[in-house]
């Protein structure tokens, strides 16, 4: 995708890059490959440079970056690992790329509250490590190898919302350095409190708009005693998504629960050689006792073979278990490369559970009378499920098919009163599906929020809604 230049709302001040090169030196990046590597992101759209990239190793490092860019009027874009689906980390306005990777440490482990606390650099992958012989996890699993600052910005949640909840539930306080250099605490360890304004859910979900969170506090969780995990396929989409609903009604408290349509599953096993049935598919993961395990399988078993589910596979050693959700990671890729050449558009929706049917066929039936490849893929056990389009970049005529598309879904989800976007965010690709959802009046008090937190308007400019 070509690279654009930025017409700049706010043309750096005269001398302001000599200033930030002399703070930061070689932590100053100004090379047109690193800016573009920070002005690139997973999405559609297209890539855009920033002015320079400063690599913060600490608290005062943001602290003076913020300090210099709101003297002299420049935007500063926060930047983990670049993973998020909406243009979070594009910097509109150009400015300063603010990555916070190197602050990847973690600073304590407290075992016997479940908890710990990290910068916001550290990625999901490497807390795990970290904890791996503590008999303890981090649960949160977006799919992509994300940061775990870039995770509380966007409130991820993943594979495993559906039993441990999102990033709004695992974070239970957050340090953050405001737009005037200040850096606060949101919040302490306690597991609850009713002290004040709940700040940290204010930032969490907030896109770097309001704050760069330098500091994260986590909840933390035992390790399972037995883990199996299994796919099952079936004879139409209905009746995987039946089983999934009907498991929910019967209790079985399922760690994991996604779905796959036919062509993801086809495009899975093109990239993965799962060798899978190409049909409805469903992925389950059973944390427990082993007994405990044993009866979840039992009734789920029961409840897919009623619905026209097949034979299950199983992956209980933790080689097949990786392979396996490692598959259902990389479906994005699988499902672009299904066309070579191709750039991929993704986006998602969230309905309640007793709309995920209907949503799901409706939108699939949708797809099926659209030009362009798409899968459907989805954490069904909370009522979320994606798109994935595989787009020809030198069609036009594709990106706007698209767009009508993913437009009639998201007015078939909030029809449902569900949501334009259930873990992706907004970023830019959502603006107008956030005042469908909430309403002028709603996002307003935003903007507001926005102005007053903020007014110079220099955290990550354009995101989330137009000021």
């Amino acid at each position: 995708m070509e690279t654009l230049s930025v017409p700049h709302a706010r043309p750096l001040p005269n001398g302001f890059l000599d200033r930030l090169s002399a703070r930061f030196g070689l932590q100053c990046q100004t090379s047109e490959a690193i800016r573009a590597q920070h002005g690139a992101s997973e999405s559609q759209y297209p890539t855009v440079l920033p002015d320079a990239v400063v690599f913060a190793r600490s608290t005062q490092d943001v602290v003076d970056c913020v300090n210099l860019c709101r003297e002299a009027g420049v935007a500063i874009v926060p930047f983990g690992a670049g993973t998020s689906l909406e243009g979070h980390t594009l910097p509109l306005e150009g400015g300063v790329s603010l990555d916070l990777t190197p602050m990847d440490a973690v600073l304590a482990v407290n075992h016997a509250d479940f908890d710990c606390t990290v910068q916001p650099g550290i990625r999901r992958e490497a807390l795990n490590a970290h904890l791996r012989d503590s008999g303890l996890f981090f649960p949160i699993d977006p799919g992509a190898n994300a940061s775990i600052g870039g995770m509380a910005s966007t409130r991820a949640s993943g594979t495993n919302a559906v039993r441990y909840g999102t990033m709004r539930e695992a974070v239970l306080g957050l340090e953050v350095v405001t737009p005037q250099g200040k850096v606060i605490r949101t919040g302490k360890r306690a597991k609850k409190s009713a002290a004040g304004y709940d700040l940290t859910r204010l930032y969490i979900g907030s896109e770097g708009t309001l704050g760069v969170i330098t500091g994260i506090t986590l909840r933390l969780h035992p390790v399972p005693e037995a883990i199996m995990a299994a796919t099952c396929p079936f004879e139409t989409l209905s009746g995987a998504i039946e089983t999934v609903v009907q498991a929910f009604h019967c209790g079985v408290p399922m760690a994991r629960i996604e779905l796959l349509d036919a062509m993801q599953v086809h495009a899975v096993n093109l990239r993965s050689k799962l060798g899978l049935p190409e049909a409805p598919t469903l992925f389950f993961e059973f944390h427990g006792t082993p007994n405990g395990v044993a009866e979840q399988v039992e009734t789920v078993k029961g409840l897919a073979s009623a619905n026209g589910g097949g034979a299950f596979q199983w992956a209980t050693l933790a080689e097949d278990r990786n392979r396996l959700w490692r598959a259902r990671h990389e479906s994005y890729y699988a499902a672009v490369n299904l066309r070579p050449g191709a750039i991929g558009l993704t986006t998602d929706v969230c309905v309640p559970m007793s709309r995920l049917a209907e949503c799901i066929l409706a939108t699939r039936a949708d797809l099926d009378s659209c030009s362009v490849p798409a899968t459907i893929l989805g954490h069904v056990g909370d009522g979320n499920f994606h798109l994935v389009f595989s787009i020809d970049p030198n069609a036009p005529h594709e990106m706007a098919e698209v767009e009508a598309v993913n437009h009639r879904m998201v007015a078939r989800a909030l029809a449902m009163d569900g949501t334009c976007t259930g873990e992706h965010g907004v970023g830019i690709g959502k603006q107008q599906c956030l005042i469908d959802e909430l309403g002028e009046d709603a996002v307003d008090v935003m903007r507001t929020l926005k102005q007053v937190l903020d007014p110079g308007n220099i955290f990550n400019p354009g995101k989330i809604f137009r000021s």
